[in-house]
């Protein structure tokens, strides 16, 4: 049965638009809510793990216990090349667990900023089919530097290592590209002080939202449709049971 994990840090960021990409091959998803208990060898009745996004700082281990235990799921991942995908603080774990310091950055980045790909990209498997430039949404306050052995993949203006590539089953992206507009809302409903503090207000972020949606949909479905190929091709038994814990 092709399954992933899904490591989830607060209920208002979940998988998004990848959600229906992995329910139309067939791939059966469990949810590790935010309260639950982790176990870091689930990496080796899986498929694939998907770390998602939240509040709290790779830093805040001693705060949030399980992030040590998401460190070790993902270094176990990693070890047997079980595909992965960080997004955001899941992108800074990732990072972390490869041997990056995590730290705040000059000032926060969140609304809709342009992502530029770098030129090697251009052969990366999710990056392939990806434009030159294109808008995406940014919500987080810590960077990174690019791992040591990692493929840079992508930068915007505030931060230069927005993307990157570990061997060939591990991504990183900083940015919100899984995030439509049901996402948005949820983490704009849950989090408005935050958006106020980096200097926009909730309605302007949801209106960006709305234009960009199309555009965003399309290439949500471009990046992450590879990512769940290979996450079918490791395993292509079917699999038609969501289960949430």
């Amino acid at each position: 049965m092709s399954s992933i994990v899904v490591v989830q840090h607060v209920l208002a960021e979940g998988i998004g638009r990848i959600e229906p990409l992995l329910r139309d091959c067939g791939i059966d998803i469990d949810i590790v809510r935010p309260d639950a208990e982790l176990d870091p060898t689930a990496v080796h009745k899986t498929s694939g793990v998907i770390i998602l996004g939240g509040p709290m700082s790779v830093y805040d281990a001693d705060r949030y216990p399980r992030l040590r235990v998401e460190m070790q799921l993902i270094e176990n991942a990693l070890k047997s090349q079980i595909p992965i995908l960080g997004l955001c603080l899941g992108s800074q774990l990732l990072a972390a667990a490869l041997g990056s310091q995590v730290r705040p950055g000059p000032s926060k980045e969140l609304g809709w900023y342009e992502v530029t790909p770098e030129d090697r990209a251009k052969g990366d498997l999710l990056f392939k089919g990806m434009p030159a430039r294109f808008k995406a949404l940014h919500w987080h306050g810590d960077i990174f530097d690019l791992p040591s052995g990692a493929l840079h993949l992508a930068r915007s203006a505030m931060t230069k290592c927005q993307a990157f590539s570990y061997g060939t089953s591990a991504w990183g992206l900083l940015f919100h590209l899984e995030a439509g507009i049901p996402e948005v809302q949820a983490m704009t409903a849950a989090f408005p002080d935050e958006i106020r503090a980096s200097g926009t207000n909730p309605e302007d972020l949801m209106a960006d939202t709305v234009r960009e949606e199309p555009e965003t949909a399309r290439l949500a479905s471009t990046l992450f449709g590879e990512w769940v190929q290979l996450v079918k091709v490791r395993d292509p038994s079917p699999a038609s049971t969501r289960t949430q814990r």
